[in-house]
């Protein structure tokens, strides 16, 4: 069975998602600054986060066409539509709801929904999602991703979220996975930029070795 993406998942020099979860409109500018200076290109801004919507706003208007910025935790198809309104261009979800994944692509966004099962991620792909995000990954570990993985499209994109870290990556990576879902290692409500940075730099600078990006 052949399943086709609504928006195929960007090619990025480095596929990590930053997760912002409980960042305010206040910290956002220089933390999202700091992460695009260090290499990220993708950055999530989950709307269980203060205000989350006008942060996002903020944050869209720093990247370029080569960033993608947008909404983790979106469960309805409002919320979609405001994330659109905000500039939104990457929508996350813990769940797979079809007319979530079906209305963002309607909107040109890059979908990556939670699954767990096979169940789930066929049911993601169904609905046209850009890749998968295995959620949480912590639990799975890098031998159940695969085994589910061998089953699913070769050349659909499959990212690791959940109690994942940099150290991390060589795990994974031997399974097949490039794209990973940082979230609690990365970033903490109250970082300061150069706290961020620290963390930022030496995820991409492991990512990099691990992926012979140098």
């Amino acid at each position: 069975m052949s399943f086709t993406a609504t928006v195929p998942w960007p090619t990025l020099k480095r596929s990590l998602v930053a997760i912002l979860r409980g960042i305010g409109p206040d910290e956002i500018e220089p933390a999202v600054a700091t992460l695009m200076e260090a290499g990220f290109e993708a950055i999530e801004i989950p709307l269980n986060s203060p205000d989350a919507f006008r942060s996002i706003a903020l944050a869209a208007r720093l990247g370029s066409a080569d960033h993608f910025i947008g909404a983790g935790t979106v469960l309805d198809v409002e919320s979609v539509d405001r994330l659109a309104e905000a500039g939104g261009r990457l929508l996350v979800s813990p769940n797979v709801d079809a007319q979530v994944l079906r209305r963002a692509g309607e909107h040109g966004m890059v979908t990556m929904p939670g699954v767990f099962t096979p169940t789930e991620a066929f049911a993601a792909l169904a609905a046209g999602a850009s890749a998968l995000k295995f959620f949480p990954a912590i639990v799975l570990g890098p031998a159940g991703v695969s085994a589910i993985k061998a089953v699913l499209p070769k050349d659909r994109e499959i990212g690791v979220v959940g109690g994942v870290s940099e150290r991390d990556f060589e795990a994974f990576s031997k399974v097949g996975v490039r794209t990973f879902g940082l979230g609690s290692s990365l970033y903490k409500p109250g970082m300061t930029a150069g706290d961020i940075r620290e963390r930022a730099d030496a995820a991409v600078l492991l990512y990099d070795r691990i992926f012979d990006l140098g």
